[in-house]
This record gives C-alpha cells, sequence and structure tokens, in this order.
C-alpha cells in the first residue's frame, strides 16, 4: 500500500493511501491517525482529495467527535465515509485518463517482456479503452490491450496478455489454444487458466 501525507490548515494531517483491494474512495477518522483517505490504487490522489473537499464538514465533525472520545470510530460507525458507487463523469474521465498515461507507459513493455520469454511475435499494440473486452487480437498479429488491465493485480494482466499472445498461434478458443493457454499460465503463474477466468470475473471495466 502506497501513501503519502498533506497538510491541511483545518483536518491537520491528512493521510492518502493507495490500495490494490479497495474498490472505492472512502474517508476513516481515527483519534490516533487523524483523517485517512484510501483510493483504488488506479485513481489519482486527487479524486480522494476531492471527494474530502466535498465531505469536508462531515470530516470536521467526526474528528472532533472521536478526538473527544479517544478513540476510533470502527466501519459500522460514522468514522468511515464511502463515495457513492457510481462517479461523476468528470471523476471517471480523469480516472480514465490517468489510467491512460500508466497503460501507455507500462503495457506495451510488459507485453514485449511476455512474448520474449515465451517465443512470441506480434505486429504492433494498441492502448484501448472499451467496456467489451480486455483484449484482443487481430488477423494481422495486432494485439489490443484494454487500459483497464492497470487496474488488475499483475497475475491477472499478465494472464489477459498470455491470453492474446496465444491467439496469435490458435485465432480461435479451440482445444488447442486452451491447451497453450493452460501450460503458460502454469509455467508462469503456477495457477490454472480457469482459475484466473474466475478471478477475473471480478473485475468489471470502467
Amino acid at each position: 500500500m502506497r501513501e503519502k501525507t498533506v497538510t491541511d490548515k483545518t483536518l491537520g494531517t491528512v493521510t492518502l493511501r493507495k490500495s490494490a483491494s479497495a474498490r472505492r474512495v472512502s474517508i476513516r477518522v481515527t483519534a490516533e491517525k487523524g483523517v485517512i483517505v484510501t483510493v483504488p490504487r488506479w485513481v489519482p490522489y486527487g479524486i480522494g482529495i476531492a471527494f474530502l473537499t466535498a465531505k469536508r464538514e462531515w470530516a470536521l465533525k467526526t474528528l472532533e467527535r472521536v478526538r473527544t472520545k479517544s478513540g476510533s470510530y470502527g466501519p459500522d460507525e460514522t468514522g468511515r465515509l464511502f463515495s457513492d458507487e457510481e462517479t461523476t463523469e468528470t471523476q471517471k474521465n480523469l480516472i480514465i485518463e490517468n489510467l491512460r498515461i500508466q497503460a501507455k507507459a507500462y503495457l506495451p513493455a510488459r507485453l514485449a517482456e511476455l512474448a520474449d520469454k515465451y517465443g512470441f511475435q506480434y505486429n504492433k499494440v494498441f492502448i484501448k479503452h472499451n467496456s467489451s473486452n480486455w483484449g484482443s487480437c487481430s488477423a494481422r498479429k495486432n494485439i489490443n490491450l484494454n487500459l483497464n488491465l492497470m487496474r488488475l493485480p499483475q497475475e491477472l494482466s499478465d494472464y489477459v496478455m498470455l491470453h492474446e499472445l496465444c491467439h496469435l498461434r490458435h485465432p480461435n478458443h479451440g482445444e488447442e489454444f486452451h491447451r497453450l493457454l493452460d501450460s503458460l499460465c502454469l509455467d508462469h503463474t503456477k495457477k490454472s487458466r480457469t482459475v484466473h477466468e474466475k478471478e477475473i470475473r471480478r473485475y468489471r471495466l470502467i
């Protein structure tokens, strides 16, 4: 978990955290650590700050209360506040642009690394944003990777890339394709293809 601190004139020290397990922005207030804002690892810190700004009055009142009681509120009390499940359009656009920057810097290099390791050759790689798939492979041997891969744990994003690399040899989902993908998954992550497929269903495209 990565974190940094900022100083607010009224709230004091605010801790900003990025968590791989977080699915939305949350604010927690404790007497010992003060205000803690947690965001998913793919979300810019600025989104967390904006959420805190919108909930400043709540944070101030809660901070006064917990310090008076010299304790901290548990998850089922009012010391923790979650953002709405649906982010605003502006927030969503900021998140997507942040993902795009990260994806362009990381995914092509990682794909090349995996292709070299397992002896694949592709033409070009493109970073896309769509709501239909995590990746695809064209008849021209071009590989498209969804910027949402930056939201996944590395072994799952690697799985998607291995999946598309296997399509370079088998442009379908037949038995030979599945056999090849299974062998690569077991070698690379020690997990089967079906395990990865089950895990990736926990995530949704944004």
